[in-house]
């Protein structure tokens, strides 16, 4: 009995964090490119009193043993990296990536990756996101230039007052073989791990990568009904722990009061 108490306690703990995870993904439903996170459980390590296989007094062998699981733990807390819906704008500066991808930012030195293509301009006229953080490769729109546009491959071009147009460059993305080993920084941000791989830079388009749409957001892909769901789910799975506690508890207690 005291055993069923500390194993009922790991199982609170997990789904309190599975509380936690869906909080997050709830809390980021509005998040341009923001990927919502699952949490898987592991069985913890058994108790052997009797070994399958083995033999018994009589000479015969055991078809099944006693392993008594000793709870539940967290194993992971990973990113579903499935494609968001597309949310329409207007502005020149919005883009989505259709496929697989992330845009790359310049932090301080370190390039970091999001799927955020929200864009901006700052006071020199370099596209960055809404913290500041310039894109990579540099694209810096004129002053003169009117009119802002960029293909399904990356390359961007502006127009000036009088209608003359130039082609500016071509921008890069970058993708990763695993992309759920990403570090997530927050500031919907990521950076690369021993897990995710070296980031493999191609143009929009090419080698797995998907392409550019402008004028587009992709928004989170958290579903709503799905987290829901979850939710209710996780807070039964709490309740039949904490009941499994108070059962072990009523338990000692008869035995406490047992008189001679």
């Amino acid at each position: 009995m005291i055993r069923s108490l500390w194993i009922a306690a790991t199982g609170m703990r997990a789904q309190q964090l599975e509380q936690d995870v869906i909080a997050n993904n709830l809390a980021n439903i509005n998040t341009t490119g923001f990927k919502k996170s699952r949490i898987d459980f592991q069985d913890l390590m058994y108790q052997v009193s009797s070994q399958s296989g083995s033999e018994t007094s009589a000479g015969v062998q055991l078809p099944s043993g006693i392993q008594v699981g000793l709870g539940v733990k967290v194993v992971s807390v990973s990113k579903n990296f499935s494609q968001g819906d597309y949310q329409q704008t207007g502005n020149s500066f919005d883009w989505a990536i259709e496929g697989s991808g992330f845009f790359q930012l310049d932090n301080n030195g370190t390039t970091v990756y999001t799927r955020g293509g929200n864009f901006k301009l700052d006071k020199d006229g370099y596209l960055c996101n809404p913290e500041g953080l310039r894109l990579i490769p540099n694209v810096q729109v004129p002053s003169t230039a009117v009119s802002f546009t960029i293909d399904s491959g990356g390359t961007w071009s502006y127009s000036d007052s009088t209608g003359a147009s130039t082609t500016g460059g071509r921008i890069e993305l970058a993708r990763f073989i695993n992309p759920a080993g990403l570090t997530a920084m927050g500031r919907n941000l990521f950076t690369t791990s021993n897990s995710s791989g070296d980031a493999i830079v191609t143009n929009p388009g090419e080698e797995g990568c998907g392409t550019i749409t402008q004028q587009y957001l992709e928004m989170s892909n958290v579903n709503v009904i799905d987290e829901m769901v979850k939710m209710i789910a996780g807070q039964r799975a709490y309740e039949i722990n904490s009941k499994a506690i108070q059962t072990a508890d009523d338990m000692l207690q008869v035995a406490n009061n047992i008189k001679q």
